[in-house]
């Protein structure tokens, strides 16, 4: 009995449940065998639409593994539900394919395959790839090339990989991946959903442990009993963080961050309504005109997203420098930019390099522009301020929730700079998540003025869903007088210019951060050129 794998399931899925359901039956069962699994599906399916309700349902492909999501609200939970199904996989093939897995076991000695070095395109070890092949020609001698491979990625992630933990991270509507225990399921925060209960659990909390320790040695990192806690960066930017039980009362935890495979970018922002169209034009004529400006907010507020998008209004003939713990900024190609991130120290306490450090060494690099992803401590905020008043512009966040906060966050410990030296900072933006939507939005924008003070220009109107104007500027405007020689007529004039070019960005659906750094290389190198398309309102070609 050789059960049917189509991959057309894809396509034909959208059709209506039949089309997948007939994915999950196998084309040689017996006939009252595949009845019998079509009642049960019926069955399932009657009893889910009466007890819950489809939020949302989509596909992705994990490699080469189709993978279904359906987010459902039910009853019984107060937290809608993420349900991941590989439908192309009947229960009799799992069943066979869990045999191939125990059977491979046997075969390959594992301990000869390094699985530190684990990676989709370098596990492919000669020895392991073909005895999958060979177990699978024997399992199934009827299938395609495309359905073994398909069988293949699916057993090593699996035997060697992390199975469904590793197709939750290639979800690229998840942010956060959580394992509380192995009691509990796993959870994910969706972009869209927020907190969400999965349909995945682990099996104990020694798969738990082997999970850290496994993500662990990808970047030289270890955890174990005398070292109960873990935090690294690992592939691509993803942040990994474990503890071990006792230090976690209810069991062994991993939390992953992962990595945006899309950045945000100025014309997202407006899209979704994050920041209005006027304020971004402002802190356009603003960032190109160097002012440094500091993005403050409270915990996924959207602060590393906001740093992303104001690098969208860097010019292309300037050297940007971008020092992070995790790699998250990412730049148009068009720029001049040299990224770092920090490293922590081995086992032996050796080998870290801090923020404070690569801090220091940038300011022997000439830069133009540099990006911190978060002042923590006074030593590197003292580096960052004497960076201004050496003549760099300089970006960061930090943990604060609105203005006021901001400044007495700076002037207090840990940071404790003296206040006399905030006015180096131009523009505070706060950054904040509305806890009961989930929605993110630009709270605040600020100047600073020469006392250290702020005054709040725009502020967020919560009942109207948008930044409204507070009060006139008192500092900026004197200080772009000053450097760009123009009257106050005249900025206001081309920050009205700018306002027309996102417009029309937005309508032309410029998202791609390459393609939003080419619109802006475009506008400080051959101005007149880009806006002859937006005066005709045409494609920028």
């Amino acid at each position: 009995m050789v059960p049917c794998l189509n991959h057309d399931f894809m396509k034909r899925g959208k059709k209506g449940k039949k089309g997948v359901k007939d994915n999950l039956i196998s084309s040689k069962s017996k006939p009252e065998e595949k009845e019998d699994l079509k009642n049960n599906l019926s069955d399932k399916d009657s009893k889910e639409d009466k007890k819950s309700v489809l939020l949302e349902q989509y596909e992705f492909m994990s490699d080469k593994i189709p993978v279904v999501i359906k987010i459902l609200k039910t009853m019984e939970d107060f937290v809608p539900i993420y349900t991941l199904s590989i439908s192309s996989i009947s229960k009799t093939t799992e069943i066979i394919l869990e045999k191939i897995r125990k059977e491979l076991i046997k075969e390959v000695n594992l301990g000869m395959v390094n699985i530190a070095n684990y990676s989709r395109e370098g596990l492919a070890e000669k020895r392991f790839i073909e005895t999958i092949d060979n177990l699978i020609k024997r399992y199934f001698p009827d299938v395609d090339i495309e359905t073994s491979k398909f069988l293949t990625s699916y057993l090593i992630q699996k035997s060697l990989g992390m199975g469904n933990i590793e197709i939750l991270d290639d979800d690229p509507n998840l942010e956060e991946i959580v394992i509380n225990n192995a009691i509990e399921p796993v959870w994910v925060y969706h972009k869209k959903h927020g907190w969400l209960k999965t349909n995945v659990f682990l099996k104990d909390e020694e798969q738990i442990k082997h999970f850290a320790a496994m993500l662990g040695r990808k970047v030289g990192r270890q955890i174990s009993v005398l070292e109960p806690l873990m935090d690294a960066n690992i592939d691509q930017g993803d942040r990994v963080n474990s503890t071990l039980n006792p230090i976690s009362t209810k069991g062994n935890t991993i939390t992953l961050r992962k990595y945006s495979a899309k950045p945000w970018t100025i014309t997202d922002f407006i899209r979704e309504k994050t920041i209005s169209i006027p304020a971004a034009a402002l802190l356009w004529h603003c960032i190109q005109y160097e002012l440094s400006t500091l993005i403050a907010g409270g915990t996924a507020s959207g602060k590393t997203s906001m740093l992303n998008v104001i690098t969208n209004f860097f010019p292309p003939n300037q050297r940007t420098i971008s020092i992070e713990d995790t790699r998250e900024i990412q730049l148009p190609k068009f720029l001049h930019w040299v990224p770092f991130v920090t490293r922590q120290p081995n086992s032996e306490g050796k080998g870290g390099i801090t923020m404070l450090d690569l801090l220091v060494n940038s300011l022997r690099m000439r830069p133009d522009r540099i990006i911190v992803g978060e002042i923590r401590r006074k030593k590197e905020a003292e580096i960052l301020f004497e960076a201004i008043h050496t003549g760099h512009s300089v970006f960061a966040t930090v943990h604060a929730n609105n203005t006021k906060e901001t400044i007495t966050r700076l002037t207090s410990p840990p940071i404790e700079i003296p206040k006399s030296m905030i006015p180096a900072i131009s523009l505070i933006i706060i950054q904040y998540r509305n806890r009961r939507t989930g929605l993110r939005r630009t709270f605040q924008l600020s100047e600073i003025l020469e006392d250290g003070s702020a005054n709040i220009l725009m502020q967020y109107d919560t009942k109207k869903d948008t930044l409204i104007n507070i009060n006139k500027s008192k500092s900026i405007m004197d200080t772009l007088e000053m450097y760009t020689g123009s009257k106050r007529t005249e900025i206001e004039k081309e920050i009205a210019e700018k306002e027309k070019i996102l417009k029309w960005v937005v309508k032309h659906n410029i998202t791609d951060i390459d393609e939003v750094g080419r619109i802006m290389a475009e506008f400080y190198t051959r101005k007149a050129n880009l806006m002859v398309f937006v005066n005709k309102d045409q494609p920028f070609r």
